[in-house]
């Protein structure tokens, strides 16, 4: 178990779709673990396994109160209602812009033990979901502005010093 080192907008990983997760070991459990300490902290309330360079469809989550997880997840219920809210990602840090989501989102996948788990709320939580499954999808939030907004926020992307380039 520790706390990893997160991964930056520029590098390929977040951009890529994570592979389900299709063995149940010790590994992924190491990986589930390494989730969940690293979303643990202050000021976090998602953390998808990409962010922390493993292409593997997994996220964990700390949201009121509650710390879990979820490997394989896939949105299965967003409500038709939707709203612009500001959000933010640890991969794209000190940065936040509005982006239109579901009020409510449900959220299903297996555990450790590859039973079924679901997760489901509204508000932060809804955000978090989808966010989270974005990411296991190849997306960043930054992917859901408008043509204009998105062309200010790389601007200012370009001009952080944790823009990761090659």
């Amino acid at each position: 178990m520790a706390v990893r080192d997160l991964r930056y907008f520029g590098d390929p990983v977040l951009k890529t779709p994570a592979d389900p997760v299709t063995r149940f070991d010790g590994s992924v459990k190491a990986l589930v673990d390494d989730l969940l300490d690293t979303v643990d902290m202050p000021g976090r309330a998602g953390l998808a396994a990409p962010q922390i360079g493993v292409g593997l469809r997994a996220f964990s989550y700390r949201l009121g109160g509650k710390v879990g997880y979820v490997l394989n997840p896939e949105i299965v219920e967003l409500s038709e209602a939707t709203h612009h809210i500001d959000e933010g990602c640890l991969s794209v840090p000190e940065l936040w812009f509005p982006v239109r989501r579901a009020t409510y989102a449900v959220v299903r996948g297996v555990d450790l033990r590859n039973e079924p788990v679901t997760v489901e709320g509204d508000g932060v939580t809804a955000q978090c979901l989808q966010h989270e499954v974005d990411h296991l999808d190849g997306l960043l939030y930054l992917d859901r502005l408008t043509p204009e907004r998105r062309r200010d926020a790389f601007r200012e992307v370009r001009q952080r010093d944790w823009f990761w380039q090659r």
